[in-house]
Parts: structure tokens; C-alpha cells; sequence
């Protein structure tokens, strides 16, 4: 393959942020023979001799996605394990095997991944009690990194993709919506030191009072199982909310070439935090307007013949959301 001979582009992932990035990047892979479906959902699927099967992987990296002063091990481990669940969750799919891969600094004391794989074990058993981890990896590196890939099952459906929503459906979400940011907001105000330091001490007060809502950030309890209700319920579209329901409900509403209208009554006091505050990873999912919605689901809005937008009743709103360049502040704690 001979160089390319065009000018190197000077920019960095921090000033395109991760959707440009993304767009950048995917054009230049390809998905294989193999692949159902390839980048561009929150799985992908993978054909297999017997059928198909889902995967997905994410990574959780010390600074940017967790800090060490106001998480424990054991809770590192249930959000590596609930993150990705609900991925596969959201393709409608039921969540198999994990495969773990942990880098980890020379330093760091056996009894933290002792502690992390007891979160990844209980995370399991609590979310996708069917599912176990079946393999992984373990290496040296500077930061601590915890990178999960997911598989799951469609039992014989067809997944349930961003793409197939259409106008006239409900829009409805299972989950929190907003708790998970108000975890976070009180661990930033309330628990680092004079100089903006996480702090661990300051982390136990502020969990001893406010505990389901640090829950929600640090072991957060996804409603994993409502995936396969809502492909069983006949849900047109899904995905997970893990970047913020705004952020979100544009994409899906990119993907299927519709808008999407929101109730304001329906998301709750503080409209903006339940829009842009991320890592709930509810599920949001749209349905035909007749169809009885699964438990877990509640009617949050509709959708619209407005091609790529976003409302809330009736009025524009910005996509904004969790962005891992945007939105780390270059500490680790």
C-alpha cells in the first residue's frame, strides 16, 4: 500500500469531539464477510454457522470515565458489566458472555481486580443472571482500563435497529432518566478537595446521604431485561441512553429519518438535566401507537415527520450529552 501523499489534518480528537472522530474513522474499516450488521447501532451482528449472535465492547478508563477516590472496585466492575448488558439489551437481544480485558499499572493491588471481578460476577447475576464472563485479558499500562465485549442472543428475531422508527409511533424510555448526572454533580461539588481533587472521604460522606443517586453513576442498575420485552412487544427502533437521552434521541431520529417530539410533562421537574445528563442507560425505543408497551416502558413523547430533529413539545432542542473529549477536565482522582 503506498503513503498517502495527502497533508496530514492537524486536529485532534478533543476539537472534533467523538461523532466527528467516529466519521472519520469507520469509513476506513470494513465490517468482513461476517458481518449482519456492522458499525453505527450499539451492537453489532455477526453471522455465525447456527445464525447470528450480537456483540458490542466499550472501554472505562481511569480519569475520563471513573475515578478511583469516589468509586470502589466492586462498583467499577457492575458498571463495566451493566454498560455493556444494556448495548446488547438494546439490539432486543439477551445478554450471553462477557469477554473482560483490564490494563492495569504495576502498582495496583491484586485485591482491586479481586474486587472488580466481584462486581463484574454480582453485576451479572443481578442484570443478566443467564450470561458469565468467558474470557478476557490482562496487561501493564499507565492508567487503569477495563474494556468489555458483550455477546447476546436474538433467540431467532431480527434485531431491533436505530433506523426503523416511524412517524406516527410512541416514543418511550425504560430507566432513570437524569439520576445518574445528579450522582455526578454532587460528587463534583461536593466530594474533591480545595485544589479539585476527587476525594474519598468527602466521596463516603456524600454517599451516605444522597445514596441511590450515587448509586445511579457509580452501579447503575439498568433495566436489561426490558430489551427483549420490547422486541417481543413489537418496538420499531432502540438504542441506550448512555450519552444523554438528547443526545441520544437525535441519533435515532437521525438514523430513521424522523423527528422526535417529547413531553416535558413526561421527563420529569428539571427537563434539562433529564435531557442532557448521560450514563442512566435506559432504553429508548419507539413503538407502533396501539401496541401495549412492556412494564418497564413509559410513553415519553412520539414520532414526527421532521427528518433528524429534535423537540420537546413541539419547540427545537439541542443534542447535548456526554461527549469523552468535551467533557473531561484532564483530572484522574
Amino acid at each position: 500500500m503506498s503513503p498517502d501523499s495527502a497533508p496530514a489534518d492537524p486536529s485532534t480528537v478533543a476539537e472534533l469531539g467523538e461523532s466527528a472522530v467516529l466519521a472519520r474513522i469507520l469509513p476506513r474499516l470494513s465490517s468482513g464477510d461476517a458481518a449482519l450488521l456492522g458499525a453505527g447501532d450499539d451492537a453489532a451482528v455477526v453471522r455465525a454457522p447456527d445464525g447470528s449472535f450480537v456483540v458490542t465492547t466499550d472501554l472505562m478508563v481511569h480519569g475520563p470515565d471513573f475515578r478511583l477516590a469516589w468509586s470502589t472496585p466492586f462498583e467499577l466492575g457492575w458498571k463495566a458489566a451493566a454498560t455493556n448488558l444494556t448495548d446488547v439489551a438494546a439490539m432486543g437481544a439477551r445478554p450471553t458472555a462477557l469477554v473482560v480485558a483490564i490494563a492495569a499499572p504495576p502498582t495496583t493491588p491484586v485485591a482491586l481486580l479481586e474486587g472488580i471481578a466481584d462486581g463484574l460476577r454480582e453485576g451479572l447475576a443481578r442484570l443478566a443472571p443467564r450470561a458469565g464472563v468467558v474470557g478476557g485479558d490482562l496487561s501493564a499500562s499507565s492508567v487503569l482500563t477495563i474494556a468489555v465485549t458483550a455477546f447476546g442472543d436474538l433467540d431467532g428475531r431480527a434485531p431491533i435497529l436505530r433506523s426503523g422508527a416511524r412517524v406516527g409511533d410512541v416514543v418511550a424510555h425504560a430507566g432513570v432518566r437524569g439520576d445518574a448526572a445528579r450522582g455526578l454533580r454532587l460528587l463534583f461539588a461536593e466530594a474533591t478537595d480545595a485544589s479539585g481533587e476527587p476525594d474519598r472521604e468527602l466521596a463516603a460522606a456524600v454517599r451516605a446521604r444522597h445514596p441511590e443517586l450515587i448509586a445511579a453513576q457509580l452501579a447503575p442498575s439498568p433495566p436489561v431485561s426490558a430489551g427483549v420485552a420490547a422486541a417481543l412487544a413489537g418496538a420499531t427502533a432502540m438504542l441506550d441512553v448512555s450519552d444523554g437521552l438528547a443526545r441520544d434521541a437525535r441519533r435515532l431520529a437521525e438514523a430513521s429519518g424522523v423527528g422526535l417530539d417529547l413531553d416535558a410533562r413526561a421527563l420529569g421537574a428539571d427537563v434539562a438535566l433529564a435531557l442532557a445528563g448521560a450514563e442512566d442507560h435506559g432504553l429508548l425505543a419507539t413503538f407502533p401507537p396501539h401496541v401495549s408497551l412492556p412494564d418497564a416502558f413509559e410513553v415519553i413523547g412520539r414520532v414526527v415527520d421532521d427528518a433528524g430533529r429534535l423537540f420537546v413539545d413541539g419547540a427545537a432542542v439541542p443534542a447535548d450529552g456526554w461527549d469523552p473529549y468535551a467533557g473531561w477536565d484532564g483530572r484522574a482522582g
